[in-house]
Parts: C-alpha cells; sequence; structure tokens
C-alpha cells in the first residue's frame, strides 16, 4: 500500500462551526497533533496568507518516526480540494499516499471506516478533492455522525454534538489516533480492523 504522506481533515473555518458535526474532520487533526505532540508534530508550516493550516509532524513509521504533513483546509467544504492540491504540488506528495478524515451521515456516531478509494457520496469535500487531486485513489476515513431524526439535514450536520455525544466523540477519536498510526506505520489491514471493528454507543 501506498506511504501515508499528507493527512486532511474537512472542516468549515471560523468560530461559528467550532466542534460541529461537520468539522469532525478538523477534530481528527486536533487529536492527531495531540498524540503526536511528544515526536513534534506540533510545528506549524503555513503562513497566514495560504487557505490553509499546515502542520509538519513525526509519526510513527514503517521503519521509525517519519514525516507526515497534516492538514486543515480553510476554504470551506466545497473547495477542500484547491488546499489539497497546493500543498500535494509544493512538498512533491504523491495523492496515493493522501489520508481524508470526514464526517458520514449514513454511520452513527460511534462507527468509522476507512478505505482507499471509491465514491464520494454526495460529500462537497470529496467531490473537490476527487476533482483537485485528479484521481478518487486515496485513503479516506469516514467518520459517523448519524442521521438527523427530522428533515433539516443542514441544521444538523452544521449543529454542535450534545453534550451527552462529546464523551463518545472522544472516544471516537482515540481510535482514529490508534487507526491512522497503523496505517501511517504500513498495515492497512490492521487499520481497518482497528476503525472498521470500532463500535461504541451512548449510554442508555
Amino acid at each position: 500500500m501506498s506511504t501515508l504522506e499528507l493527512i486532511a481533515g474537512l472542516g468549515n473555518p471560523g468560530r461559528e462551526y467550532e466542534a460541529t458535526r461537520h468539522n469532525f474532520g478538523f477534530l481528527g487533526i486536533d487529536a492527531l497533533l495531540r498524540a503526536w505532540g511528544p515526536l513534534g508534530a506540533a510545528s506549524l508550516v503555513s503562513s497566514r496568507k495560504d487557505p490553509f493550516e499546515l502542520y509538519k509532524g513525526v509519526a510513527p513509521g514503517p521503519h521509525g518516526p517519519q514525516r507526515i504533513f497534516l492538514l486543515k483546509p480553510l476554504t470551506y467544504m466545497n473547495k477542500s480540494g484547491e488546499a489539497v492540491r497546493r500543498v500535494l504540488d509544493y512538498y512533491n506528495l504523491d495523492a496515493a499516499g493522501l489520508l481524508v478524515l470526514h464526517d458520514e451521515l449514513d454511520l452513527p456516531l460511534g462507527r468509522m471506516r476507512l478505505k482507499k478509494g471509491g465514491g464520494n457520496a454526495g460529500h462537497n469535500g470529496l467531490k473537490s478533492i476527487d476533482l483537485h487531486a485528479g484521481t478518487p485513489e486515496y485513503y479516506r476515513l469516514r467518520l459517523g455522525i448519524g442521521k438527523p431524526a427530522g428533515s433539516d439535514g443542514a441544521s444538523f450536520v452544521l449543529g454542535r454534538f450534545a453534550s451527552a455525544e462529546r464523551p463518545l466523540v472522544e472516544e471516537v477519536l482515540q481510535a482514529v489516533c490508534d487507526g491512522v498510526e497503523t496505517l501511517a506505520r504500513g498495515d492497512f489491514a490492521a487499520a481497518q480492523q482497528i476503525c472498521n471493528g470500532f463500535a461504541a454507543e451512548l449510554p442508555g
């Protein structure tokens, strides 16, 4: 499998979108930065002029610590691919080594799925990345948020996790770190077992 080089977490910029369901990808990047901090993952390398936050990290690799970039596009969800393309080009990275963390309506909160390639299921961030990366053949980790009981999907997606859901979100993020570290070490099958086999639920 391809060596992991760039991890992009999807979300929208601005305080009004902080910690919303649609920003689950951003939360994943934050969790990885905390987990890899002792290895040097908190080095911000973007400038204020860039439409993204980019960190140059050091993560566990198949042959010891390796460089991995962590990216938060700040161009809003439907233009996420623009930031991804700029980073791929500037650092001469292969799109096959890209992992995208994103929210997923079709999975309940507490479940996730890791795969490589596939469709975008109407997700605007993935549509943009497919276009600008020039291929759908990159890793993606789908983070379940569940579907709203009513019909107002937009308000649900752009709403914040309920206080009762936050401990479950933290469980998911810990599993994200475990799965991504395993993928970074080069074991895609084991990473899939960690991510796809993870199942947690709200108490009660």
